[in-house]
């Protein structure tokens, strides 16, 4: 028998070791596990009060045996649930402005960032997960597995210690970055949520998230009086369906008195709306917002629409929206995606947002990757958030960005924000340990629309992936360089990567339609309506490609205010990345690079996969710098999104070149893929 080279116990040592260090993902940003000793001053008591207390004694990092004071005072210069930051004090004018205060502190102390004494106010009154789950737990556009919120079986309601401790913890991870408000159930909602049997449900939830700050809403189907309460229309108009909401407005609030209010879907992919019964947004919105109204709720009216029409669909939000400004009650806000088609890659900011000068407009973010890679791709989607809230709308002229526009800087007005979530029971909530790096961002954009997307993915990172958790010094001089540097400009890369790899220049809709995941540029079924059809939004032909929505076409640009109608409507200004959205282009026409069109998207896609590529050889490279669970996890995902980034780029350069006829650049790698096949693997999962 061979001599052991090792004794067994130092191999059971080992083994145990890493079975320690192991990572799982699921204590996300919140793995401090050091803290010093100190000493918190408050003079009242209170569960929000106690769980701040609690937090910096738990994680405090600051100097051992120091006095922190907690102050409720009011301060003119605070605002809403802000707070005043000392390094040896926190200040606010409410409870929860303490908590929120004593995690920035922490976040400072743990991302060893210099302690100043500042001012600290919300962008945004309201800042807001959607979670599109449904009541048998599955979750619409979710990767990360079941919803946390509702069992497999819907008419399972009950709730058990696994539930609140998992609410608590969500709870907490969403309060340490300021979010204030969640919807709980589907924009496709069933008229079902709002039974008895499930508010009881909701009340628990509720009375788990209070204590952190967060307030529940739901989404409703506009529907619910004739579907569950038995009336024969659901007309908002009709007095009984008037009185119906407000009786089920007062049951809900008499169960949970802090219930925030409704987000609805009305009219709008097949979802019943009050355009079903010959009424407007205006007359559905404003009738569940004077039920609501008496206990301070509001209602979330969301501009996603768009009906069967042959026309540009990316008109449709402000043609219908636009003419109601000013109509809508004091106590309804509607909430607008970023773009105005659907959460594509790249998309010029929704015209609606410096359009509508008398209505609150709430910007809708996707923090789930619906097109762009689901769980599987690594796309920090920060940098897309920063683009959008700093794109310039020229409402009250130059400098209206639509962070502006939106929360409160131009016009006093309610403000609001809302991401739909990637969260699910996934033990590392997201599915991919840097979706939670989405989650992370968001969080933070809506507290301060006004951060880089640098400065979040240094804080995340650091919090993430500290490497010295347990012990009182992190951050060395090599960790930054090796570890540090790398994964951030990797991130900081990713988004930009993707829209090569996928859509870029401006290209949009090109999707698998069965599941958003991978390309179909060719994706059109007899029967299916045109503007579900991909061929639709490329429109390629023997002359060029791209969507032609100047003048001269749908004239969309018009929606703009000038001068982007004008940059954008003409070729020869229009930004390149938003070239195809915009015009369509001749495949000879010359780029500011100095190539043809073909040659630019060729040479972009290729430059996708390359930065993916480099991305696998950035992520080999930090192996000695975290932990095994979370390295193979993530270089798993990024092998997977290599080869979907090579599928992406020889479907859509195949399927162009049949319509440019012209040869891909011999300098880039050549396609490794049939057409046929990619478009019949296509067909057989639709």
């Amino acid at each position: 028998m061979p001599k052991m080279k090792y004794p067994v116990f130092l191999i059971i040592l080992s083994f145990s070791f890493l079975y320690i260090n192991a990572e799982d993902g699921h204590k996300l940003w919140l793995r401090n596990e050091y803290s010093n000793q100190v000493n918190v001053v408050v003079k009242k008591e209170s569960e929000i009060l106690d769980i701040a207390k609690q937090e910096l004694k738990n994680n405090w990092r600051g100097e051992n045996g120091a006095v922190i004071k907690l102050v409720l005072k009011k301060d003119k210069r605070i605002q809403d649930d802000g707070f005043i930051l000392n390094p040896d004090e926190i200040r606010a004018n409410t409870e929860l402005g303490i908590l929120y205060g004593a995690f920035e502190l922490l976040r400072k102390q743990q991302t060893q960032q210099k302690i100043e004494e500042k001012v600290f106010n919300p962008s945004y009154q309201l800042r807001l997960l959607n979670h599109w789950d449904n009541l048998n737990g599955s979750v619409e556009r979710g990767y990360a597995g079941s919803s946390i919120f509702w069992n497999k079986d819907e008419d399972d309601l009950t709730v058990t210690e696994k539930d609140i401790k998992l609410w608590s913890e969500y709870a907490r991870a969403n309060a340490s970055i300021g979010i204030n408000g969640t919807v709980i159930n589907n924009v496709n909602a069933s008229p079902r949520v709002l039974k008895k049997e499930s508010l009881e449900r909701i009340k628990v939830i509720a009375d788990v998230l209070r204590p952190y700050g967060i307030q529940v809403f739901l989404s409703i189907n506009f529907a619910s009086p004739a579907i569950i309460g038995g009336l024969e229309t659901s007309d908002p108009l009709n007095k009984n369906v008037i009185d119906w909401w407000k009786e089920k407005a007062k049951e809900i609030y008499k169960i949970i008195p802090d219930f925030g209010g409704f987000l609805v879907k009305a009219s709008s992919e097949g979802q019943p709306g009050p355009h079903d019964f010959g009424r407007s947004h205006v007359d559905g919105a404003n009738m569940l917002a004077g039920a609501v109204e008496p206990f301070g709720g509001i209602i979330m009216w969301r501009a996603f629409v768009y009906s069967a029409k042959e026309d540009d669909r990316a008109e449709q939000a402000y043609a219908e929206f636009f003419p109601f400004d000013g109509q809508f009650r004091d106590n309804v806000i509607i909430q607008v995606k970023n773009g105005p088609i659907d959460f594509m890659p790249r998309e010029p900011f929704s015209p609606l947002f410096g359009a509508m000068k008398k209505t609150p407009l709430m910007p809708e973010l996707q923090i789930t990757q619906e097109y762009l890679g689901h769980s599987i791709h690594l796309v920090f989607l920060s940098t897309m958030w920063e683009e959008f809230l700093n794109s310039d709308t020229y409402q009250e002229g130059e400098g209206s960005t639509v962070a502006k526009c939106t929360d409160g800087s131009i016009f006093e007005q309610k403000t609001a924000i809302a991401g739909v979530a990637n969260i699910g029971k996934d033990i590392n909530w997201c599915g991919h340990h840097f979706a939670q790096s989405n989650w992370y961002a968001f969080g933070r954009l809506a507290w301060d629309n006004q951060l880089t997307s640098e400065q979040i993915a240094d804080e995340w990172i650091k919090l993430t992936f500290n490497p010295d958790v347990k012990s009182k010094t992190s951050f060395s001089k090599d960790w930054k360089e090796n570890f540090l540097k790398p994964v951030k400009s990797m991130m900081l890369e990713s988004r930009e990567a993707a829209v090569n790899y996928m859509m870029p220049l401006g290209l949009h809709h090109i999707f698998q339609a069965h599941h958003h995941y991978g390309p179909g540029p060719w994706w059109e079924l007899p029967g299916v309506r045109k503007d579900w059809t991909n061929p639709y939004y490329h429109r390629a032909d023997s002359m060029g490609v791209g969507f032609n929505r100047t003048v001269t076409g749908t004239n969309a640009v018009a929606q703009y205010h000038e001068p982007l109608r004008s940059q954008f409507g003409d070729l020869k200004s229009c930004p390149e990345k938003y070239i195809l959205w915009f015009h369509h282009v001749p495949w000879d026409h010359k780029m500011k690079s100095g190539k043809i069109l073909w040659d630019e998207m060729c040479y972009r896609y290729d430059d996708g996969v390359s930065q993916v590529r480099q991305f696998q050889v950035i992520w080999d490279k930090i192996h000695p710098y975290v932990d095994a669970d979370r390295f193979e996890a993530v270089q798993r995902k990024l092998r997977d999104q290599a080869k979907n980034a090579q599928v992406w780029k020889d479907a859509c350069l195949l399927y162009f070149q049949t319509f440019s006829k012209k040869v891909i650049p011999f300098d880039i790698e050549r396609p490794i893929h049939n057409l046929d096949d990619l478009k019949k693997d296509d067909m057989d999962k639709a």
